[in-house]
């Protein structure tokens, strides 16, 4: 007969057994490390289905690709470029991260530097943080001559401090001769993502609430070093701008001081902005960007919950719906005798619009959501 003592150690190294067991079952169920994004062009090793017009320009984990007839292109290397815009002459410009600094270069579309519009490393490097300077959401004007950009320049001289306005700065020129549009006066917040516009600029300014809550809102200028109008309110919580390519409307994002991220349509006259329409609302939408043609908006979010950014397609009848052709009125069928009047007849009820929802375009790519994106012909 076993005795009670060997009886306990034989059910002892099988409770351990059992245990171990089921822990390396278990752990052999589980994902060791979530899976990193795909390179836009591991993505796409044939065209994708859907077809976007023009040439897109996106940013990824710091380099920049073009997206043309469904494939994507590598432009440049991973190496700090971000916030791709397009210039008349069917050019880029970009920003490049330098670490303690950035600067805007010109690309072709190819993605070689042509020529480097800011120099922004202080002289005294880190002996002096201060010296150094910060250029983004670089835009050229109309006729190609001015460089608008949110810039560093009214931070205090010796101070870490770093407060951002809206500078116009001549290309070719130095910032020097560059003038500042807005003034934030060290006010903590900032004016950034200038959208050149008939008349001025329209930017966003990131302020606080009477609650303390960061907000942002779209102001407009029109003339330098000046306060500005404000074109929305604090509690709509509105920030990355984009006008049409006809100029009569502004995509935008807006928040309402929330955890959500609406995409949201107004009309612009030059001046103010029409009622806000709310187009995509069940996703943490970014920079919303007009197709070249007016076909449709681009933007960036995820794809899953808790995901990083992919690019996603909003057609136009989404949100600008053909008026549809008005129904025939029936009209009664002559047949036999009939005396009095013929009944009127009622008109058909006109169907409701499709329902057309946004297109997920890439699955596994993981976009900088806080680059904006270029868009070209």
């Amino acid at each position: 007969m076993i005795s009670r003592a060997i009886l306990a150690i034989g059910l002892s190294v099988l409770m351990v057994f059992t245990a171990v067991a089921s822990f390396m079952v278990l752990e052999g169920k589980q994902s060791k490390v979530a899976v990193p994004p795909s390179k836009p062009t591991a993505a796409t090793p044939r065209p994708q289905a859907l077809v976007l017009p023009g040439t897109l320009y996106v940013a990824q984990s710091g380099a920049l690709y073009s997206l043309s007839s469904g494939r994507f292109h590598q432009l440049t290397p991973e190496a700090g470029w971000s916030q791709p815009a397009a210039t008349p002459d069917g050019n880029i410009l970009a920003v490049k991260n330098f670490g303690y600094y950035t600067d805007v270069y010109e690309l072709n579309r190819f993605g070689t530097a042509t020529r480097q519009l800011t120099a922004n490393a202080g002289r005294l490097g880190m002996r002096d943080p201060s010296s150094n300077h910060w250029s983004y959401y670089p835009r050229l004007s109309a006729d190609g001559g001015t460089l608008w950009m949110t810039y560093d320049g009214g931070k205090c001289t010796g101070c870490l401090l770093i407060t951002f306005d809206i500078w116009a700065m001549p290309v070719g020129g130095t910032i020097r001769q560059a003038r500042p549009w807005t003034n934030t006066d060290l006010v903590p917040g900032g004016d950034v993502q200038p959208i050149p516009v008939q008349g001025g600029i329209i930017y966003t300014k990131y302020t606080y609430d009477d609650l303390g809550r960061p907000t942002g809102q779209l102001w407009f200028a029109s003339k330098p070093n000046t306060l500005g109008r404000a074109l929305t309110n604090q509690s709509e919580d509105c920030r990355n701008p984009a006008i049409s390519p006809d100029g009569t409307q502004i995509a935008m994002i807006c928040t309402y001081v929330q955890q959500v991220s609406f995409l949201t349509i107004a009309s612009w006259d030059g001046s103010t902005l029409g009622p806000r329409v709310n187009v995509v609302t069940n996703q943490m939408v970014a920079q919303p960007t007009w197709a070249p043609d007016g076909s449709g908006i681009a933007f960036l979010a995820p794809g899953v919950a808790d995901g990083p950014f992919q690019l996603w397609w909003l057609p136009r009848n989404a949100y600008a719906p053909p008026i549809p052709s008005p129904l025939p009125v029936p009209t009664p069928t002559p047949g036999g005798p009939h005396n009095g009047p013929l009944p009127t007849p009622s008109p058909r009820a006109t169907p409701p619009a499709p329902v057309i929802r946004p297109i997920q375009v890439t699955t596994n790519d993981g976009f900088d959501a806080t680059s904006p994106m270029a868009w070209m012909n």
